[in-house]
């Protein structure tokens, strides 16, 4: 069984959720975060390397959060340009960066800007897919929203505005 292409207020409320948890919410709804939250890319820019590099009591730190991430986002942007990049996956590779310093943090940050960026611009693109490849594409979003929720459980300078009554 496939979604076609023609789903597109699926497609839209995908890239709409995507874009809230990578940039912030919009003006006009907030899904997930609260209002004026600035999203996962800008609350790592007001982190430091040395943030980055704490060691919490998990074993991670923020930059192998990071490095997790972008990792992740780059397997589903090569398996949106068509290659099977899933079939050689090293997941824990993707966490044994833990500590960086301010050059390896900015790269770092850049280049899950820039798989955030191409990850973003794959859904606004309907395609016809499966039943796992939907499911995959959801959880990518579920994902980074996990994933930040455990950056900002880490160091509070990550955090976003508290929900107002």
């Amino acid at each position: 069984m496939t979604m076609d292409s023609g789903s597109e207020t699926l497609w839209d409320a995908m890239s709409a959720l995507l874009a809230e948890i990578i940039e912030g919410p919009a003006d006009e709804a907030a899904w997930i975060l609260n209002p004026h939250d600035p999203g996962l890319l800008r609350s790592l820019d007001g982190l430091t390397a040395a943030d980055a590099s704490v060691q919490h009591a998990t074993g991670s730190s923020i930059a192998s959060h990071v490095d997790h991430l972008r990792y992740g986002l780059h397997l589903l942007n090569q398996w949106s340009a068509g290659k099977d990049s899933f079939a050689t996956t090293d997941y824990a590779a993707s966490w044994r960066r833990s500590a960086v310093t301010e050059a390896q943090w900015c790269a770092l940050k850049e280049q899950l800007r820039a798989e955030a960026e191409r990850w973003s611009a794959a859904l606004r693109r309907p395609r016809a897919v499966t039943v796992p490849e939907l499911t995959g594409i959801l959880a990518s979003i579920v994902h980074l929203a996990y994933h930040l929720g455990a950056i900002r459980q880490m160091n509070p300078a990550s955090r976003g505005p508290q929900a107002r009554d």
